[in-house]
C-alpha cells in the first residue's frame, strides 16, 4: 500500500495514501481497534456532521468573510453534500468506541472536509482546525450531530414507518366491523369483543407513540453549536449560534434553535433519554402486539387459530408443512434489544462530569440502532404479516361460543353467585351454559334464550 505523510501537533503519521483523513483520524484507527468493520460511527452521524459543517461555513461567512471566504465556503459546501450523499462513507472508518467526547470523528470531518475541498478547489486552501472547524469545538459539535440525527432518524425513519402500520390496521378494523370474537384477560377467556376493537387498540397504541416522539423533538432541536469547549462560546463570533442554527434548518428542512443554555446542552443529554424513552414505550407497545398477533395465529389445528397470517417461508428443516410467525419474532427481538439500549442510554447520560458528558458516541450509536431496528421491524412487519391478518370468523364464532365467560350476561338476571354455579357446572359437566343454567333451575329455557345474546355483550 502506498502511503503520504501527514502531521498533526503531535508529529508525523503515515496516512494510505488514497484516503482523506489525515493525522488526527490515523491515530484513532491505529489506537481503538475495537469492533472494527462492525461497530463504526453510525453513517447518520457522518451526515450529521457534514450537516453542521456546512452550516458552520455559511454562518462564519457571513461573520468572519475575511477568513471564511466565498472561496472557502464553495469548496467545503461541495465537501460536505458530497459526504450527505454517502459518496466519501470510506473515508469515514473511526468506531465508536474512542474518546467520549467524539472528538476525532470531529476531526475526522474536518479532515475529509479539508482534503476533499483542497482537491476541489485544486489547491492548499483549506485547514483542518482553522478552517473546517472554524468557532468550533468537539464539545459543541459532536451533541449538535446527535441532535441532527436524532431529528431525522425520528422524523425520517420511525414515524413514517408507525404511521404506515396505523394506516394498515384502520383498514383492517374496517374489513372486521361486527365481527364477535371472545376477549382474553390474564390469559384466560374473558367478556365478548369485536376484533375490529382489539385490532383499535393496537392502533391506539401506536397512534400515542408517535405523540410521545413528537412531544420530544422540540427538545432535540435545540443545538449546542455555539457553546464551543465548556459552553462559554469561546472562539466563536457574536451570533454564530443562532446563524448556525438557521442554516442547519435551511439544509435539513427541519426547525432547529440554538440551545439557550450552552452549559446545559454539552452536559446533560436528558432529552435524548426522553426521546428514547419514547421509543421504549414503542417497543413495548410493539411487543404486545407481534405477541397478541402469533398467540392469535397459533395453531393452526392445536392453538386459537382465530386469525390466519401470511405464510413467507418454512418453518422448520425437519417438520414438514410448518410454518412460524416470524415476523413477530423478529418483532420481539427487536424490542429487547431496543430495551436494552435505553438501560445504557440512561446509564451513560448519568454520567455528565461538570462541563461534559464523555459517553456520547455509545448513547447515539445505541439511540441511532433503536431508530434503525424499530422503523425497518415496523416496516416488515407491516408489509410480510399485518396486511395479510384475516380473521377466521368461524374459530371465533366458536371459541365464542364455547367460552365459559357469556354467563356474564346473565348476572343481572340470577345474580353473580349463581352464574358462578352455572359456570362452573357447564365446566365440569362439559354442557352448554344454557344447559347448566336450566339444570339448575335458574331460568327455564325460554328465559335464558330471551336475555343470552353474546353479539350484545360487546
Amino acid at each position: 500500500m502506498d502511503y503520504r505523510i501527514e502531521h498533526d501537533s503531535m508529529g508525523e503519521v503515515k496516512v494510505p495514501a488514497n484516503v482523506y483523513w489525515a493525522a488526527q483520524t490515523q491515530r484513532s484507527h491505529e489506537n481503538f481497534k475495537i469492533g472494527e468493520g462492525i461497530e463504526v460511527m453510525p453513517r447518520e452521524i457522518t451526515y450529521a456532521f457534514a450537516v453542521l459543517k456546512k452550516a458552520a461555513a455559511v454562518a462564519n461567512n457571513e461573520l468572519k468573510p475575511d477568513r471564511m471566504t466565498g472561496e472557502k465556503l464553495e469548496a467545503i459546501s461541495q465537501a460536505c453534500d458530497e459526504i450527505m450523499r454517502g459518496e466519501l462513507n470510506d473515508h469515514f472508518p473511526l468506531v465508536v468506541w474512542q474518546t467520549g467526547s467524539g472528538t476525532q470523528s470531529n476531526m475526522n470531518t474536518n479532515e475529509v472536509i479539508a482534503n476533499r475541498g483542497n482537491r476541489i478547489a485544486g489547491k492548499k486552501l483549506l485547514h483542518p482546525n482553522d478552517d473546517i472547524n472554524m468557532s468550533q469545538s468537539s464539545n459543541d459539535t459532536f451533541p449538535t450531530a446527535m441532535s441532527i440525527a436524532a431529528v431525522l432518524g425520528l422524523e425520517d425513519k420511525v414515524i413514517p414507518a408507525v404511521q404506515k402500520l396505523v394506516d394498515t390496521f384502520k383498514k383492517l378494523e374496517q374489513d372486521n366491523q361486527g365481527v364477535v370474537k371472545s376477549g382474553r384477560t390474564h390469559l384466560q377467556d374473558a367478556t365478548p369483543i369485536t376484533f375490529s376493537q382489539e385490532i383499535s387498540g393496537w392502533r391506539t397504541s401506536l397512534e400515542k407513540d408517535i405523540r410521545l416522539i413528537q412531544a420530544a423533538l422540540p427538545e432535540l432541536k435545540e443545538l449546542a453549536l455555539g457553546g464551543t469547549a465548556v459552553g462559554t462560546g469561546l472562539n466563536a463570533p457574536e451570533g454564530f449560534d443562532t446563524r448556525v442554527a438557521r442554516a442547519v434548518s435551511q439544509i435539513t428542512g427541519k426547525e432547529f434553535v440554538t440551545a439557550p443554555n450552552k452549559f446545559h446542552a454539552l452536559t446533560s443529554k436528558d432529552e435524548l433519554v426522553f426521546a428514547h424513552g419514547a421509543l421504549k414505550a414503542l417497543a413495548a407497545d410493539m411487543m404486545k402486539i407481534a405477541n397478541d398477533v402469533r398467540w392469535l395465529a397459533s395453531g393452526p389445528r392445536l392453538g386459537l387459530g382465530e386469525i390466519t397470517i401470511p405464510e413467507n417461508e418454512p418453518g422448520s428443516s425437519i417438520m414438514p408443512g410448518k410454518v412460524n410467525p416470524t415476523q413477530c419474532e423478529a418483532v420481539t427481538m427487536v424490542a429487547v434489544q431496543v430495551m436494552g439500549n435505553d438501560a445504557t442510554i440512561g446509564i451513560a447520560a448519568s454520567q455528565g462530569n461538570f462541563e461534559l458528558n464523555v459517553f456520547m458516541p455509545v448513547m447515539i450509536y445505541n439511540f441511532i440502532q433503536s431508530v434503525r431496528l424499530l422503523s425497518e421491524a415496523i416496516i416488515s412487519f407491516n408489509d410480510n404479516c399485518a396486511v395479510g391478518i384475516k380473521a377466521n370468523a368461524k374459530k371465533m364464532s366458536d371459541n365464542l361460543h364455547n367460552s365459559l365467560m357469556l354467563v356474564t350476561a346473565l348476572n343481572p338476571y340470577i345474580g353473580y353467585e349463581n352464574a358462578a354455579k352455572t359456570a362452573k357446572k357447564a365446566f365440569k359437566d362439559n354442557i352448554s351454559l344454557r344447559e347448566a343454567c336450566v339444570e339448575l333451575g335458574f331460568l327455564s329455557p325460554e328465559e335464558f334464550d330471551k336475555v343470552f345474546h353474546p353479539e350484545k355483550m360487546v
